[in-house]
């Protein structure tokens, strides 16, 4: 079968507008989810992270509440912690796109502090979206498409349907008031065409091989979307 690359976070803070910094990291269930998804399809799944470096969970992911109860929550935790391929990713930089049949980026605040400004990420991103190969890109994973710059300058994503997580979300979440920019602000500033759905629903916006869903609910569908895709 093929090879998936996951994109992950190295940054366990969001450096706040008041320079304080918010513990964070990828968030659990769009980064489960889809694994085992692709997984269960006989699929290899290759983790990459800036630097090499073990990608950090953001803990309040691990929550029971976030979870459906304390059994799940064990069991997520567990599988990130045991799985050889978050244990040992592999350097961003050394991640070569014809070495898999498709790309994936979860969220997490992380990507805001890292990943959003990652000039490597950002060829990649560029990269995979000319490739044609299905590209799946999750909540605040959407914060690295801001880098992915063509060499005429302009964003690879502009013009492009997406989505990602939503001002509304953000402000329900308790964030809105305190980061440097929101990220459907910026995605809308490179000149996406930028999909709102319902807070907190499974939404899913499908732009040729471009998969990107609206928040950790969208996970699910992203990966099935993908699925389908690699047939």
């Amino acid at each position: 079968m093929s090879k998936i690359l996951f994109v992950l976070t190295a940054a366990d803070h969001l450096t706040l507008a008041d320079g304080t910094p918010h513990p964070t990291g990828y968030w659990a269930e769009e980064v489960v989810t889809p694994y085992e998804a692709f997984k269960a399809a006989g699929h290899e799944v290759v983790v990459a992270t800036p630097g090499g470096v073990v990608p950090p969970v953001d803990r309040g992911s691990l929550a029971p509440d976030f979870n459906g109860g304390q059994e799940n929550a064990d069991r997520v935790a567990g599988i990130l912690t045991s799985a050889p391929e978050f244990q040992h990713p592999v350097k961003l930089t050394e991640a070569d796109l014809a070495d898999y049949a498709a790309v994936y980026y979860p969220g997490g605040h992380g990507p805001m502090e890292d990943l959003a400004v990652d000039a490597d990420s950002g060829h990649l991103l560029t990269q995979a979206l000319a490739s044609g190969k299905p590209l799946g890109v999750v909540c605040h994973g959407s914060a690295a498409l801001l880098t992915a710059t063509k060499d005429d300058g302009t964003n690879a994503f502009a013009g492009r349907r997406l989505t990602g997580f939503t001002n509304a979300e953000e402000t329900q979440g308790g964030l809105a008031e305190k980061v440097k920019w929101l990220l459907q602000d910026r995605l809308v500033e490179l000149g996406a065409d930028f999909q709102e759905g319902e807070p907190w629903a499974p939404y899913v916006v499908v732009d040729g091989n471009l998969v990107t869903g609206q928040n950790p609910a969208s996970s699910a569908p992203v990966a099935d979307e993908l699925l389908k895709k690699l047939g």
